[in-house]
């Protein structure tokens, strides 16, 4: 037993266990401003409340800007607040007031895609086939003589196609790219540095910040097959883009970031 924690350690690090976590959606929460938009400090003026109700953790569906063609699940920066609904001041503000009141947050993190309107993709769109700023998404040639057909069959998480074709500078039809979800989401490449990187800072970014945990949305789909095979054609069995083993070092590597803290922060996959 001399290995044992002490209760209020074991009590702090493993307060997700028994908690109650209230999820909100900024956006039709709290008007704090009569603008018909739900904003943060709607939210920090109704944590008395939340705090009467037993409430342990605020789960906050994105708060990020972005053009809301997947309300808000489309990221067009990671470490700001969507206009609508205030500033990064208010987000700390409202992390810190909640946790005086021993309210802790949980924010969403998007890792499979971004918006269209991300820089990256901006500047992947705007580069020639080849280029390295389209190594960060999965970029590919049609099929077909002219390559007007699709690269894969994979069905999009919305039902439709998942490739979108790109129009070149000179007007002609380009490459096409990958969206698992909507053509304003382009899947990112889990494959290259950049992203891997990209995404452990975004952690820092927000842990720094008080935050006690992300949900990890869509966290099955990082990992593409790059033969792109159809489903049910890899010999081994894997599945193209669902589960893949590579997954298990994106996310050793993501808890091992949340355990620089002296209290260890929650991933929620």
């Amino acid at each position: 037993m001399d290995n044992a924690v002490p209760a209020p350690q074991q009590a702090d690090t493993e307060w997700w266990r028994s908690a109650v976590i209230y999820q909100v959606y900024v956006r039709s929460f709290a008007d704090s401003d009569d603008d018909g938009i739900g904003d943060l400090r709607g939210v920090r003026e109704r944590l008395p409340y939340l705090a009467a109700l037993g409430v342990d953790a605020l789960w906050f569906n994105p708060w990020y800007p972005s053009p809301f063609a997947d309300g808000g699940y489309d990221v067009a920066d990671y470490r700001g607040i969507h206009p609508w609904f205030g500033d990064l001041a208010d987000a700390e503000a409202l992390i810190a007031e909640a946790r005086e009141i021993g309210i802790r947050t949980i924010i969403d993190i998007v890792p499979n895609h971004i918006s269209e309107q991300h820089p990256w993709f901006q500047e992947a769109l705007a580069a020639e086939p080849g280029d390295p700023a389209r190594e960060r998404f999965w970029f590919h040639p049609g099929k077909g003589d002219d390559g007007s057909v699709i690269p894969t069959q994979w069905v999009s998480s919305f039902q439709g196609s998942t490739w979108t074709r790109t129009t070149n500078a000179d007007g002609t039809p380009g490459e096409w790219y990958l969206h698992m979800f909507t053509p304003e989401q382009p899947d990112l490449n889990w494959n290259h540095p950049d992203v891997r990187r990209e995404h452990e800072e975004i952690l820092r970014f927000w842990f720094d910040r008080g935050v006690a945990g992300v949900r990890i949305d869509s966290a099955a789909l990082l990992v593409k097959d790059p033969a792109l095979l159809e489903v049910g054609e890899n010999p081994d069995g894997s599945h193209p883009t669902q589960d893949r083993d590579e997954l298990h070092d994106i996310y050793r590597s993501w808890r091992a970031i949340a355990d620089e803290y002296d209290e260890p922060r929650v991933l929620v996959g």
